[in-house]
Formats: structure tokens, C-alpha cells, sequence
């Protein structure tokens, strides 16, 4: 890739690569996003081309490049309560479903980025707790993505003042972090019921365990066809009878799959597992 520009060959070659490793799909033409989040790995590590790239990721070593360009090529766009509805929708109609139950209730937070999205559902959770006091029994939001770095910051649980400005409300704020100076830290309350950890989404979820509600927003649009299939049709396996899925606002599974029912909240939509 010298002077930014990038072979054909040496782009079909990592194209391949990337697929195979996490799953994203990139078009014919993007290029100029491949140089951009990699001229700095490339400059860092004195690779000259894409093709050296290519070629050193096949060899042996185990010098952790392979999930570095990973994580700098996942989209890692978030921020807190995104698009609004699905937080409601889980506090005034989900919870509420799963407290008539009494039963365990467990929420995956799929491709969870830096945590935004499952301490948004922790906060949703409290504030459903805080109306109804002993209204659910245990609480579990298992958070996963496949970026080491950006998990180390989900399970810090602390944000800069621009972080934590988007999307969350001065209210919220104060309630539900701890002001540490430069950052603010997400309390043990709301940090407490959730758990951090490594999983691809291309790969096994049977070490997850079972949901009731399980958030995969805005990722299936990196995947193709045939992986979109086999993630919505394993992640149904993963829901408890009558779960519900969340896909993001331009998502939909309508042509992947056939196993869940469309459920229309006013405003946005969210799936239900059908009666098997």
C-alpha cells in the first residue's frame, strides 16, 4: 500500500481475510476506508503493502496483529440509549412480560462496542426496578464483541465527558455514574449486571447460554447474506420460548428467516421468537 494506494490483488486478498476472520463483507469500492484505518497499523509496524500484510498474517506468529486490524476495521460507532425505542420498549412492555414469570432474566448485548448499549440496558433495567421495586428476580446483560481493546473499555465502565455526552441525559448522568474528574465511571448498580466477554459472531454461542432478549443492532448490515442467515437462525436457537430480538432502525430479517414474528411498538419494531 505505498502512498496509500492499494493494489487490486492486494484488495481482494484482504477482503478475504476479513471475511473469514470476523465476518464483514467489504464492497468493491472501499478502498479509501481500508487505507484509512490502516495506514497507521501499517506505518506502526513497517509494512509497506497490503499484500506484505496479507502474506504476514498467514505465518505463525502470534504477535496479536491479527485482532489489531480486526478492531481497527469493526465499526465501532455507539453511543448511550441509541435510537431511543428499544430501551422503552424493553422497560414498559418486555420487563414487565418477563417479571410475570419470576423467572432468571438474562439480555445479550451483541457487538457491544465500548458498553454503551448494555449500560443503557442496565440503566433501562434500574429504572424499571426503581417503579417496581422486587419486580424481577436476577438480572444478567452478557455484552460481547470480538475487539479485545474495545471490551477492555466496555469493562472499565469510565468515559470522557464527550462520551458520555452523547445520547445520555444530565439526569442520567448524575443518577447512574460517578463523577471522577476527567471521567465518569458507571456505577456498581448498574455496572454489576453485566458481564463482559470475547465472542465472534460467526462462531458458537452455546457457551453464552440462553436469553430472553437479545440486542444485535446495526451489525448485520457488515455481514453477507448467508452469514446473516446463520447468526439470526443460531441466535434463535439462543432465545428462550417467546424471546425477542432487536435488530437496529434499517435492519430486518424478514428474507433471513422465518422463525420469529414482527412486532410493532410505536415508534420502531421489534422480533419475537414464534411458538415452535
Amino acid at each position: 500500500m505505498k502512498n496509500g494506494v492499494l493494489t487490486p490483488d492486494e484488495y481482494q486478498a484482504f477482503r478475504t481475510f476479513l471475511e473469514d476472520a470476523c465476518g464483514i463483507v467489504l464492497g468493491d469500492n472501499k478502498h479509501y476506508l481500508v487505507v484509512s484505518r490502516l495506514n497507521r497499523l501499517l506505518a506502526e509496524e513497517a509494512i509497506e503493502t497490503l499484500g506484505e500484510l496479507v502474506q504476514r498474517l498467514k505465518g505463525a506468529r502470534r504477535d496479536g496483529l491479527r485482532e489489531r486490524i480486526i478492531e481497527a476495521m469493526t465499526t465501532n460507532e455507539t453511543y448511550w440509549f441509541r435510537d431511543g425505542y428499544p430501551f422503552e420498549v424493553l422497560k414498559t412492555r418486555i420487563l414487565p412480560e418477563l417479571a410475570e414469570a419470576r423467572a432468571p432474566v438474562r439480555i445479550w448485548s451483541a457487538a457491544c462496542s465500548s458498553g454503551q448499549e448494555p449500560y443503557s440496558i442496565s440503566i433501562a433495567i434500574q429504572e424499571f426496578l426503581g417503579s417496581r421495586p422486587g419486580g424481577l428476580g436476577s438480572v444478567e446483560v452478557v455484552a460481547t464483541d470480538i475487539s479485545p481493546g474495545i471490551l477492555k473499555t466496555a469493562r472499565d465502565a469510565r468515559y470522557d465527558a464527550m462520551a458520555v455526552g452523547r445520547g445520555l441525559s444530565e439526569e442520567r448522568k448524575r443518577r447512574f455514574f460517578i463523577d471522577r474528574g476527567e471521567q465518569w465511571e458507571v456505577r456498581p448498580e448498574i455496572r454489576g449486571r453485566v458481564r463482559v466477554t470475547t465472542a465472534n459472531l460467526l462462531q458458537s454461542y452455546s457457551l453464552l447460554g440462553r436469553f430472553d432478549v437479545i440486542f444485535c443492532r446495526n451489525v448485520l448490515i457488515y455481514f453477507s447474506s448467508d452469514s446473516k442467515r446463520d447468526i439470526i437462525g443460531r441466535m434463535a436457537r439462543a432465545l428462550n420460548p417467546g424471546g425477542y430480538l432487536f435488530l437496529g432502525s434499517s435492519e430486518s430479517i424478514t428474507q433471513y428467516s422465518d422463525q420469529f414474528e414482527l412486532v410493532r411498538c410505536n415508534p420502531g419494531v421489534v422480533y419475537r421468537l414464534k411458538s415452535r
